[in-house]
C-alpha cells in the first residue's frame, strides 16, 4: 500500500484536510474525500474538460493534477458560483440561453467560462469560441454555450463595479423580452 499525505485543500473558500496517496487525483479528492460532486468525471485523459475547476484563478484538469500538487492552492469548484441557492449570472445566462442539454458537461464548461472571464473580461466571441473549443459538449453544438458567455461578458462589462455580478432577471422582464 502506498503511503499517505495528510495535506490542506482550499476550496471554494474554506480549508480541508484529506489523507491522500500521492497518486491520488484532484478530481478524485474533489469527490470522493470532500463530497464536492459538481466535478465530472470524463475521459479521464484530460481531453473533454468535464472536470474543469479553477486552481489559483487558472482552469485547469482535475484529472491531470494530482491532489498533492494542489495543497495550498486556491481551488475553486462549480459549487462556488451560486449564493445562498441563487444562480450565479453565468449560471442563469446559459439557462437562459439553452447552453445546456444533458448538462454532463455543463459544470466544465462553466468554470472554463468564469476563469476566462476573469482573465479575458471584453473578449470578443471568436475569442469566446477559441475558448470553448478547448471541452467537449455532444448535445448542444456550442453556439447557445458562446451566446451565453457573450451575454455575461456584456453583462459583467455594463455592470458597476460596486456589484459583484449581473443582476437575476425577473420573469416578467423576461417574458417582456423578444
Amino acid at each position: 500500500m502506498s503511503e499517505r499525505h495528510l495535506i490542506g485543500l482550499n476550496v471554494n473558500g474554506a480549508t480541508h484536510e484529506a489523507l491522500v496517496e500521492p497518486r491520488k487525483t484532484l478530481l478524485d479528492a474533489l469527490r470522493h474525500d470532500l463530497g464536492l460532486t459538481g466535478t465530472h468525471v470524463g475521459c479521464e485523459h484530460g481531453v473533454c474538460g468535464a472536470c474543469t475547476v479553477l486552481v489559483d484563478g487558472e482552469p485547469v484538469r482535475a484529472c491531470l493534477m494530482f491532489a498533492v500538487q494542489a495543497e495550498n492552492s486556491d481551488i475553486r469548484t462549480v459549487e462556488s458560483l451560486g449564493e445562498d441557492g441563487e444562480l450565479s449570472d453565468l449560471q442563469r445566462s446559459f439557462r437562459d440561453h439553452h447552453g445546456l442539454q444533458c448538462g454532463f458537461c455543463t459544470p466544465g464548461f462553466l468554470m472554463l467560462a468564469e476563469g476566462f472571464l476573469a482573465q479575458q473580461p471584453d473578449a470578443d466571441r471568436e475569442e469566446i469560441r477559441e475558448a470553448v473549443s478547448a471541452n467537449l459538449c455532444r448535445c448542444t453544438g456550442y453556439q447557445t454555450i458562446v451566446d451565453a458567455i457573450a451575454a455575461t461578458a456584456e453583462c459583467r462589462r455594463s455592470t458597476s463595479d460596486t456589484e459583484r455580478a449581473c443582476p437575476a432577471s425577473t420573469s416578467a422582464e423576461k417574458e417582456a423580452t423578444p
